[in-house]
């Protein structure tokens, strides 16, 4: 098939060189001009534009655009700018981490233009060239098995690992409550291994501790994969600051618990934590010790 990717970050360049190494013809599109001409010497059955009128150009139809640039702002002017060029009957899928909502904003837009339009929640991070990527797929089903083939090449494999699961909006609220789970899971690990750091009796060695568990036990998964290469690399981890960022899904998902009125303490507890790892001084837990002090004599440190 023909595809056009736009937005060449880490997960758009390797979706595209995915795609061009199973035989499918790429077309890729970045704001840096360079990016798309460095990736089409690089791999073959790609072609690089240098506008988003050329890249329509070069798509037979009808045509599918696939755009992986940051959600909000920049995928509100993306799929603007493929309506500017593209014609009826022509895809537009949004790969980003969109909101839901903005999601359906989109869709609603496109198909009244004649237009179809999907939104994927993708899932696989930097090792999906190599491994697949996890799809979620929200849309019309006719449209989804129209693109069925660049699916099929994405994902782990032809009949897993991606799905159509609903109408517009819930490809990206299930990639939503994963990127949620994500968080409460990533949260368990780091809070385990910390125990473990902090048994200073015992010296544990936390890279063996992590194969360990890597295999058989009831807690092994990729993520605890990449905290044991993480480990290898460095076990103290002296030279990363512990500050966690959020690309906001974890905040959208305990949101729509509450709005849901579904308890999720574990997933809101992690988001939380993500939080309170930015803070140098935290003046809730001062005034904290401060209340310990004054009901109870309790000891203050005091800075120097």
């Amino acid at each position: 098939m023909e595809i056009g990717i736009l937005g060449l970050g880490k997960m758009g360049k390797n979706m595209a060189r995915r795609l061009a190494r199973a035989g499918h013809r790429v077309v890729v599109y970045n704001r840096t001009t360079e990016k798309a001409l460095a990736l089409a010497d690089e791999e073959e059955h790609v072609t690089a534009a240098k506008s988003f009128a050329a890249l329509a150009e070069a798509l037979s139809t009808p045509r599918i655009g696939w755009s992986m640039v940051p959600a909000g702002a920049p995928t509100d002017k993306m799929v603007d700018k493929l309506l500017e060029v593209f014609q009826p009957d022509d895809i537009i899928i949004d790969g980003a981490n969109s909101n839901y909502q903005d999601s359906m904003r989109h869709a609603e837009k496109v198909t009244d233009q004649g237009l179809h339009f999907l939104d994927v929640g993708v899932s696989g991070g930097i090792w999906g060239l190599k491994e697949g990527y996890s799809l979620m797929i929200g849309g019309e089903s006719e449209i989804v098995e129209r693109a069925r083939p660049i699916f099929e090449t994405l994902a782990p494999g032809a009949e897993r690992g991606w799905g159509h699961v609903g109408p517009h909006g819930a490809g990206h609220f299930v990639k939503m409550v994963h990127n949620g789970i994500e968080y409460g899971m990533m949260e368990a690990y780091a809070e385990g291994f910390e125990i473990l750091q902090t048994k200073e009796a015992f010296d544990l060695d936390l890279h063996q501790v992590a194969e360990v568990w890597r295999y058989g036990t009831v807690i092994r998964s990729w993520l605890l994969d990449l905290a044991a290469d993480a480990l290898a690399e460095s076990q103290d981890l002296e030279e990363i600051q512990g500050w966690v960022d959020d690309s906001g899904e974890g905040r959208w998902t305990v949101l729509e618990a509450i709005a849901l009125d579904v308890p999720a303490p574990v997933i809101t507890l992690a988001l939380l934590q993500r939080l309170a790892s930015r803070q140098e001084e935290s003046y809730a837990f001062k005034l904290l010790t401060a209340l310990r002090n004054q009901f109870g004599g309790h000891a203050v440190k005091y800075k120097e």
